[in-house]
């Protein structure tokens, strides 16, 4: 009787222990920032036009985590020029603010958090590309810079582009 309680618990601490681990690479899917991002064409007044290819383990795109990863890379990565778009610096030039700011920019980039204020899928359409065992899901979308620098601002992680005059 005493093998079957040991041999059940151990069967229950292994069937836990395997849930956990699927609900965790799930969760690291969408909670990395795993990106890359491109003009498209120079954008209205106060916004970028960029393609953002979000990786995924499914080939079912989760828009907001393209859209989030899109707004993440207007702040932190910039992008490069092609054709006639000109190359973009990031918003934010210090490496380190990601980390400083952390308890803000988590908030920020929760999920439904502020970030869905300064972007917007431009196209219904999307391109999805096998890589592996993973999947490239790219979306073009338009990010409102000149609103999201005056957020920045605001809360201090951006010097207001007047400072120092």
């Amino acid at each position: 009787m005493k093998r079957l309680i040991a041999i059940l618990t151990l069967f229950i601490c292994v069937f836990l222990t395997g849930c956990g681990t699927t609900k965790q690479l799930a969760k690291s899917d969408t909670g990395k920032f795993m990106y890359e991002i491109e003009g498209v064409r120079n954008g209205g007044q106060g916004s970028y036009l960029v393609k953002v290819w979000t990786y995924s383990n499914s080939q079912y795109a989760d828009m907001e985590n393209c859209k989030r990863n899109a707004v993440h890379g207007v702040i932190f990565k910039g992008y490069a020029g092609s054709g006639q778009v000109r190359p973009q610096s990031p918003l934010v030039r210090d490496s380190g603010a990601e980390i400083t700011y952390a308890d803000y920019f988590n908030t920020f980039f929760s999920k439904g958090g502020e970030y869905n204020k300064y972007v917007t899928v431009t196209s219904g359409s999307q391109e999805i590309v096998k890589v592996g065992k993973q999947y490239k899901i790219g979306l073009i979308v338009s990010v409102s810079k000149d609103m999201l620098r005056k957020r920045l601002e605001e809360v201090g992680v951006v010097k207001s582009l007047s400072y120092g005059f």
